[in-house]
């Protein structure tokens, strides 16, 4: 003779407290498992209850689990390095923006995304390393499906491939973008250029991805980091404006998405000034000599220097 509704109903509720996530629906399945296998009535009206706190608690613990892999953006721009275990994304997070990030020669050194701010061409940058990812994570192996969701919120990605790697690693990585219906700007960073007796690995590993602009990097050599930067920049698609007031230039520029025109600056700057803009002064690649006086619906490039006309 099972007990009062009731007197079961409470021991469950009794048994859930302070019980979380995992630990929580172990308790509700056992608890379902001691139930009377009535399908009316009170118990049935218990069993259901049950269910529904099961499915809740997933619910809340898959949430739990994506709130802690996001990112808050931080910079201009967010872009994600992403590749295979041991891909070399912790060394050029660390080299790009002197973070200091475990970094190992075995795989899965970094467990969760990891951002780090830094300065590209003057302007902030968000960098985001994506811990590796492996096949399936489309399908939530290796945490996969969170940690794809931050990828999905970057602006762009490098995608990371040692040069000493598989090539059929690179592709088992970007089928799993594809599957995850995951387009972004993308280049290729073949990682550990140093360590291969000559450049024909890496020129193999860039012919292997004809679609995606190929950058040769080793943390050790200065100037590929810097090739790297450029790349990032442009990758951002933004257009970096500096500004002049009274001959003086301001240190940082502005960072804006294109189209760029005087008038923009002007309202970015401040609201009044665009109001009262009559048109700029540019010195750079948009101007057909230095100081030229342009009207307001003039379009800036990448890199000039404007002094707003008010």
């Amino acid at each position: 003779m099972p007990m009062p509704h009731r007197v079961a109903m409470q021991r469950i509720k009794r048994r859930l407290v302070g019980k979380e996530g995992a630990a929580r629906v172990r308790e509700l399945r056992a608890a379902l498992e001691e139930l009377p296998d009535y399908r009316n009535g009170p118990y049935a009206d218990i069993r259901k209850w049950i269910n529904d706190e099961i499915e809740s608690s997933r619910a809340r613990a898959r949430q739990t689990h994506r709130d802690s892999m996001a990112v808050r953006r931080e910079g201009a721009a967010q872009i994600a390095f992403v590749g295979a275990p041991n891909a070399g994304k912790s060394s050029l997070l660390q080299a790009l923006s002197n973070v200091q990030i475990k970094t190992g020669d075995y795989a899965f050194t970094t467990t969760r995304p990891v951002p780090a701010l830094t300065r590209i061409g003057g302007v902030l940058v968000q960098l985001v390393e994506i811990p590796g990812l492996i096949e399936g994570a489309h399908e939530d192996r290796g945490s996969g499906r969170a940690l794809l969701g931050v990828l999905r919120n970057a602006d762009a990605m490098v995608v990371c491939h040692s040069v000493s790697a598989p090539l059929a690693q690179l592709d088992a990585l970007r089928s799993e973008i594809d599957a995850a219906a995951i387009a972004l700007p993308a280049i290729l960073a073949v990682t550990r250029s140093d360590e291969a007796s000559s450049s024909d690995a890496a020129a193999r590993v860039c012919r292997h991805a004809p679609d995606l602009e190929c950058v040769h990097v080793s943390v050790l050599e200065d100037r590929t980091l810097d090739m790297l930067r450029d790349s990032i920049w442009q990758l951002t698609g933004l257009v970096r404006v500096f500004l002049r007031h009274d001959g003086e230039l301001t240190v940082e520029p502005l960072a804006l998405v294109p189209p760029v025109t005087a008038l923009d600056v002007a309202h970015t700057i401040h609201h009044d000034l665009g109001a009262s803009c009559r048109g700029a002064r540019v010195w750079g690649p948009s101007a057909r000599f230095p100081g030229q006086r342009v009207g307001r619906g003039h379009e800036l490039t990448d890199g000039d220097t404007v002094e707003i006309v008010s």
